[in-house]
């Protein structure tokens, strides 16, 4: 992001000439964010912000059902804290804010500006933790992060974004490595079946792998332009971090022993993937399970009379049902704009359905609703109105997931030579699937070569053994290549 002032725009970029700035576009015109004063810091607007309370409110939900609780962690951490796992600090060196100056002096030790909680976290850890009944640790937080981004995009990369990030003790390895594959299938799980976006998963490359951890699993979602967004990630993290902040417990056979620690998140990126996923050239389409606003009622004024008296009257009554309901609806009664200003203003917006009631739909008893998909109209009897909307609405979630997984089944290609891996990813894009002989400097000269990199090592299905698909050595098993967000 910059500092330039928002472009006023009369019509959204079209997605197929400039898919870059169609999403800026579509972030801008459906007022989800704006460009804050520091490079790089957005500003989150209520719409946007609404759809992060969804997203905030479900993903807490289910996190807690797993024995997770929520706590806060200071935002500064000091240096010492930081330096405590060498390579945990190397890993975000490039990326932390400091803080030296406070309350005009200069501080005796400078402080990093949170850009994940790990080091504040086992430090208190190792106070809080003496005896094997103290395990499991299974905390979670809430809370904004900073790493300093040179180039950023609303919600895809910021300086500053928000997220959830979960800090977990277990006393063996086991317990560790069956909480960061059960957090790995909770987010599989949220990102499908709440934004509508399907993901391939499975562990990093070393390579690609969270600084300090001993393996890394994350979901990878494929957007409309052919790129990889990588939508979540859940670390592993052996025991390295517990004996980096002196964390120790005494076991069941009184030995002080360290214990296994595990690390999960998810940001606000996952706004960004659900404007790539599904929107088109009118702007935002949202799934109804994050929509802030799921029906929208367009009233259709009279040619002669008064809609106040003909037609406001009945739309309230229906705003109220449809709230009854559980259903988020919303009124749209400016007197200000025509209807066909109000059917592109709320199509930017991506709201599901659209509801209009005009002088005739009086008289007969009945709607019209639209969908936001495929525009696809309905005449529905106002009697009917909540499990026709109800059905709608669930039918529409469905439909954009079964749309979305079809994008990226026609996307997913296996290649079996580094000219279709070359030729591929320098036109179409999308997830490469080849073989890979699991050497970091190999996986560095495709990178160079092509701009892709090793998304996920899927561990579903047998593993087949193959040849490198650059450099001709043994491969245990194919990998998922793309360019990535």
């Amino acid at each position: 992001m910059n500092n330039e002032k928002a472009p006023t725009l009369k019509d959204v970029t079209p997605r197929s000439q400039d898919y870059s700035q169609w999403y800026l576009d579509v972030v801008l015109k459906a007022e989800l964010a704006d460009y804050g004063p520091v490079k790089g810091c957005m500003v989150i607007r209520p719409y946007g912000y609404a759809i992060w309370e969804a997203i905030q409110a479900e993903l807490d939900r289910r996190i807690k059902a797993t024995g997770a609780v929520n706590a806060y962690f200071p935002l500064f951490i000091p240096k010492s804290f930081l330096e405590k796992e060498k390579e945990h600090v190397e890993g975000f060196s490039p990326e932390c804010a400091w803080v030296t100056i406070g309350g005009g002096e200069q501080l005796e030790e400078p402080l990093a500006i949170r850009p994940t909680s790990e080091a504040m976290i086992c430090s208190m850890y190792a106070k809080w933790v003496n005896s094997w009944r103290d395990l499991p640790v299974l905390i979670n937080q809430w809370c904004n992060v900073v790493r300093w981004e040179k180039v950023t995009r609303p919600f895809l990369r910021t300086t500053e974004f928000l997220w959830q990030e979960g800090h977990t003790l277990h006393a063996t390895e086991t317990e560790a490595e069956e909480r960061t594959v059960m957090m790995l299938d909770l987010y599989r799980a949220f990102v499908e079946e709440m934004l509508a976006v399907p993901v391939v998963h499975g562990p990093k490359s070393e390579r690609e792998k969270f600084a300090g951890a001993k393996t890394t699993y994350a979901i990878e979602a494929l957007m409309g332009d052919g790129k990889a967004l990588q939508a979540g990630t859940s670390h592993n993290l052996g025991q390295q971090f517990g004996k980096a902040y002196g964390i120790e417990f005494l076991d069941q056979n009184m030995q002080r022993t360290v214990p296994w620690s595990t690390s999960w998140g998810m940001t606000t990126r996952l706004i960004g993937a659900a404007v790539m996923t599904h929107g088109d050239d009118s702007g935002l389409i949202l799934p109804p399970r994050v929509a802030p606003i799921q029906v929208v009622i367009v009233p259709i004024p009279p040619r002669k009379g008064d809609w106040s008296v003909e037609i406001l009257p009945k739309a309230r009554e229906i705003l109220a049902t449809l709230r009854a309901a559980g259903i988020r609806a919303h009124l749209d009664d400016r007197d200000t704009q025509q209807p066909g200003y109000k059917y592109a203003d709320w199509e930017m917006r991506g709201v599901p359905v659209r509801l209009e009631i005009g002088p005739k739909d009086v008289e007969k008893q009945q709607v019209v609703l639209v969908r936001r998909d495929n525009r696809a109209k309905s005449f529905v009897p106002m009697p009917g109105l909540v499990p026709a909307a109800s059905a709608l609405l669930t039918s529409l979630q469905g439909d954009l997931l079964l749309r979305a997984r079809r994008f990226t089944e026609e996307n997913t290609t296996r290649v079996a030579s580094y000219d279709e891996f070359k030729s591929r990813m320098a036109d179409k894009r999308g997830f490469l699937v080849a073989d890979w002989c699991r050497d970091g400097a190999c996986e560095a000269a495709i990178k160079d070569e092509t701009k892709a990199t090793v998304r996920v090592i899927p561990q579903e299905g047998e593993a087949v053994p193959g040849t490198c698909v650059r450099c001709g050595r043994p491969s245990p098993r194919p990998a998922y290549f793309a360019q990535a967000y």
